[in-house]
């Protein structure tokens, strides 16, 4: 399996949260590819941790659907399934809504602004053509109605199911509605200023669900899918 050079080892702290993080991140931005096969022994000399953390995360990670783990056989990093992928973005999308309805009468001005700094760096990234960067920032907005909400059982399914949709922006999808995507964020910062939980929310729904979840008909850019 060809592991990422550029690793470190992780610290003690969170050890298992950090491994299952790493592991999630290099499916999400393809260092490890689909069907890959993933040996927990590679995976942690590769983290410089034991076996044990590496287990666990895997099995986290098959319950979110990134990696296939056969009773006996192999473990391999999933297929890209746009079944799955909608109905992430599905359930993505509540989330938002609910976070957004949840959050909005009690957002800061230092909150909102915030949410403005993360979309001028959105569309900074999505001039510049840096889809890591664009994505970053994407992640720094929504998160913030998401932390006031503070609904740890909304926070734990985004963090599930969130990482099925990023894949799916990297792996296949172009991002045709990038500049969309920063006038759909100022909406909703604007909506959330003006303390409308309930249009606010709407907008953060259909800011998730109008990800494309079809086969791209052109090869993919290098840019993030207009979900946002």
């Amino acid at each position: 399996m060809p592991i990422p050079a550029n690793a470190s080892p992780i610290g003690r702290r969170l050890l298992r949260d950090d491994v299952y993080a790493r592991l999630r991140d290099a499916i999400v931005d393809g260092s490890l590819a689909p069907g890959e096969q993933l040996r927990d022994g590679d995976l942690a000399a590769w983290l410089g941790v034991s076996r044990t953390p590496v287990r666990e995360a895997l099995l986290r990670l098959a319950e979110a659907g990134l990696v296939v783990a056969r009773p006996g056989s192999s473990t391999t990093v999933s297929s890209l399934d746009l079944r799955d992928v909608r109905g992430a973005r599905d359930v993505v999308a509540a989330m938002h809504e609910v976070a957004v309805r949840e959050a909005v009468r009690s957002l800061t001005e230092a909150d909102l602004e915030a949410m403005r700094a993360a979309n001028r760096e959105f569309r900074a990234a999505i001039e510049a053509g840096d889809v890591e960067a664009a994505l970053r920032a994407d992640d720094a907005l929504h998160d913030v109605p998401v932390a006031v909400a503070a609904n740890r059982a909304l926070a734990s399914v985004l963090d599930q199911f969130t990482p099925v949709l990023r894949r799916a922006e990297r792996l296949r999808f172009s991002s045709l509605g990038g500049r969309a995507s920063f006038a759909r964020h100022d909406e909703l910062i604007r909506l959330c200023a003006a303390g409308d939980a309930d249009r606010a929310a709407a907008v953060a729904f259909d800011t998730w669900y109008t990800l494309p979840t079809d086969e791209p008909t052109d090869p993919p850019a290098d840019m993030p899918a207009d979900e946002e």
